[in-house]
């Protein structure tokens, strides 16, 4: 059934929609840019192969997921997937929430259904799916035991090469299981005065905002 999720999802179609084709769509929650990302393709658009996989599993007609919550303020982007999976046979109803709200409901593990989230963590692989992966992340809902256990073992390994080893296979896991759906690598875009010679935008790739700000010059 996730699978069929994910094939549900016409990735290009929500980032033309969402920040005219900026983002580019992913199959991983780590951007390639990270240290130690494993390039995964995302998976098509396949609306046939969703609901063929969706009567295989014994769901011919679809069913209800029950919520979707948007992260606060993509509520565009959330009723935009509601719409891909309601498509195919998955039944949602969007649940907006004001952010401080929505924070603290996905803390305390309150949200139940379906999340177009967000992930906004910096630095390598591991630091990217600290929140949300392992089952001690402050974001996890689901964490399996041999996943926690591989977490565990590159956060102690000093070789970068084997480290980088246990973080792949910890991304082409999630992959295979489809624990999410990655859409894309959000970078929206951006408008630069006259007067700027180098706004720093995408120095940092992929960061949507303008940084570093000590690199930003105006022109003489």
């Amino acid at each position: 059934m996730r699978l069929a999720a994910s094939h549900a999802l016409d990735r290009k179609a929500l980032s033309e929609a969402e920040t005219l084709g900026a983002s580019r769509p992913t199959g991983n929650m780590v951007p390639p840019k990270f240290e130690f990302a494993l390039a995964l393709e995302p998976h098509a658009y396949d609306p046939a192969r969703a609901r063929k996989l969706l009567a295989e599993a014994g769901y011919p007609n679809g069913f209800d997921a029950g919520d979707l919550y948007p992260w606060p303020p993509y509520s565009a982007m959330g009723e935009a997937v509601g719409n891909f999976l309601g498509a195919v046979g998955i039944k949602s109803r969007i649940r907006t929430m004001e952010r401080a709200a929505f924070y603290s409901a996905l803390a305390s593990k309150k949200i139940h259904g379906l999340c177009v989230c967000i992930n906004a963590v910096y630095g390598n692989a591991a630091s990217r799916i600290a929140e949300t992966v392992p089952s001690t992340g402050a974001y996890s809902y689901a964490g399996e035991a041999d996943i926690d256990a591989l977490y565990k073992q590159q956060a102690r390994e000093t070789d970068p090469r084997k480290r980088e080893v246990l973080l792949h296979q910890i991304q082409r896991t999630l992959h295979e299981r489809v624990r999410f759906a990655p859409i894309m690598d959000y970078i929206w875009p951006s408008g630069v005065g006259p007067r700027v010679a180098e706004p720093a935008l995408m120095l940092i790739d992929p960061y949507p905002w303008s940084a570093p700000l000590e690199d930003v010059k105006l022109k003489k």
